[in-house]
């Protein structure tokens, strides 16, 4: 075997353009697709590359995604969802990462991009291609207070980066903190259904099968977290890199920290069964919210 490089591909070093479309500016509108072009260096920008991955991540023309994004992870959540709209209001799309399904008339659109924090970091990074105007994240998570329980709801007011996808967006001393307006649109929505919730921090791993490992458990006792899941961090911290409103309404689904309270596929089938269908509303209420306030909040908080 050679002992030189002569073999290897060698990287084009032709210079790429780099330049972002100005805050506020959208694709172009529904049907128009917005693909890189054939050929020319010149012309293979990072916004071409990234409209074209969504696109064909997703399946969806960049034009027809909504401008409020309900994130989920869970087939369930997408099965469920037209049945919260008239017939014939939605339109699902498959792609080759993600599903999700637009209700044009509401101006909604929910995304199921898998479990994970390096899929919660790519689907905020692609979905900055459509500067959204709020992204909730409709998530599970395992509860860590005494005070919670399985079908209780968590507002995470921010999140503790023990994750390894969010350093590649922030310094890791950058916190992890969600949109304060939408965060505040899910407390109001559910106060006004009379449902009670939890606030606090909420720990963010990417660390699986974690409940066996003592000295992690020690860990997270030491910490105070409220609760635990896979990617909050991660979208907090992409939304604030790329300029996108995201919040998150959690739904506690386990108690890993207690005997025989770990998740399992029939006790997660039992959280799907009874508590999906609330869950699903109160994130439609609150995204219905802050479209019908939407001049007179200001979800910036990414500006200084």
């Amino acid at each position: 075997m050679s002992d030189t490089t002569d073999d290897l591909i060698q990287p084009d070093r032709s210079p790429l353009s780099d330049a972002d479309p100005a805050p506020g500016i959208l694709p172009e509108p529904d049907g128009v697709r917005s693909s890189v072009p054939p050929s020319g260096a010149s012309a293979i920008t990072r916004q071409a590359i990234g409209v074209d991955m969504l696109e064909r991540y997703t399946g969806c023309p960049v034009g027809q995604i909504r401008d409020y994004v309900l994130l989920t992870n869970f087939q369930y959540y997408i099965e469920r969802f037209p049945s919260h709209f008239p017939p014939g209001e939605t339109e699902a799309r498959r792609g080759s990462g993600f599903t999700l399904i637009n209700a044009p008339n509401a101006d909604i659109t929910i995304l199921d991009y898998k479990i994970g924090s390096p899929t919660a970091a790519l689907a905020m990074d692609l979905l900055s291609f459509r500067r959204p105007r709020a992204v909730l994240m409709l998530g599970l998570c395992g509860g860590l207070s005494r005070k919670l329980k399985v079908g209780d709801f968590v507002l995470p007011m921010a999140a503790i980066r023990d994750e390894g996808s969010s350093r590649h967006y922030m310094p890791e001393r950058v916190p992890a903190l969600p949109t304060f307006n939408i965060q505040k649109a899910c407390a109001e929505t559910l106060v006004a259904n009379d449902l009670a919730y939890r606030s606090g921090v909420i720990h963010t791993t990417d660390y699986r099968f974690w409940e066996f490992d003592e000295v992690f458990r020690n860990r997270l006792v030491e910490e105070r977290a409220m609760a635990i899941d896979m990617e909050c961090a991660t979208l907090f911290v992409t939304g604030f890199a790329k300029k996108i409103p995201i919040g998150a309404l959690m739904l506690v689904s386990d108690m890993p920290l207690n005997k025989d309270g770990i998740k399992t596929r029939s006790s997660a089938n039992s959280v799907f069964s009874t508590y999906t269908e609330a869950h699903l509303r109160l994130g439609l209420d609150a995204l219905r919210s802050l479209r019908q306030h939407r001049d007179d909040l200001d979800m910036r908080h990414y500006e200084w």
